[in-house]
């Protein structure tokens, strides 16, 4: 039995685990917490294909099925999947790590196994278990169907306890081993210039390396 590496999240012990009361606290009071999900939005036509890796409490995934969108949602914590069905109920997450993640484990739960856009946002790639980061990227790379494209997102600073530092540089070497190509950095989900903070990343699989992906 293939087994993956504990992610930083998952080393920190609970030491992260107000996050899912804090943010179903805002999704309750009516809070704007979708600005990660409108530039997803917009990224695909309607009625696309998502899988949101990392999903945390869900709050990406409802955003997106709210807008049409057919998203399938992967967090491998339980707490977290856990706080999504209280949040949201039946929004139903896959129990799934990103290392987990292949099309015949997608497949038994009936799930599509090539998306049109992978979102991993959140802090998802600062909190990977230490050293998979170009094995997540290669695994998700995987799973875009036609012109497919990711969308990753996370602090270059001051990221949640027990995360790591990600270098813009470091990234995209990474990114260039996994087989994708850097189309875009921008340093907020509004699409504001690169900066030291915060990276919002769009990649792709450059058109030579375009595999076509399952149905």
């Amino acid at each position: 039995m293939n087994t993956v590496p504990p992610t930083r999240w998952a080393l920190g012990g609970g030491g992260a685990r107000g996050y899912g009361p804090r943010f179903a606290e805002l999704v309750a009071q009516g809070e704007d917490i979708d600005g990660e999900a409108r530039l997803a939005d917009a990224l695909v036509p309607r009625g696309a294909r998502i899988l949101d890796a990392g999903a945390g409490m869900g709050r990406v995934t409802a955003a997106l099925r709210a807008r049409g969108h057919d998203v399938t949602g992967i967090e491998p914590d339980p707490y977290l999947v856990e706080q999504s069905e209280r949040t949201y109920p039946g929004l139903g997450l896959l129990p799934l790590d990103i290392l987990e993640t292949t099309p015949a484990a997608l497949s038994e739960h009936e799930r599509p196994t090539a998306y049109d856009l992978v979102v991993a946002v959140g802090n998802v790639f600062i909190l990977l278990a230490e050293g998979t980061e170009v094995q997540a990227l290669t695994r998700l790379r995987t799973l875009l169907g036609p012109r497919g494209r990711l969308l990753i997102g996370f602090h270059l600073t001051a990221g949640p306890a027990g995360s790591r530092t990600y270098s813009p540089d470091e990234f995209t070497r990474d990114a260039e081993a996994a087989g994708l190509t850097v189309d875009q950095r921008f340093g907020t989900y509004e699409l504001h210039p690169a900066n030291e903070e915060y990276a919002v990343w769009l990649l792709s699989v450059p058109a030579s390396g375009q595999s076509g992906g399952g149905a």
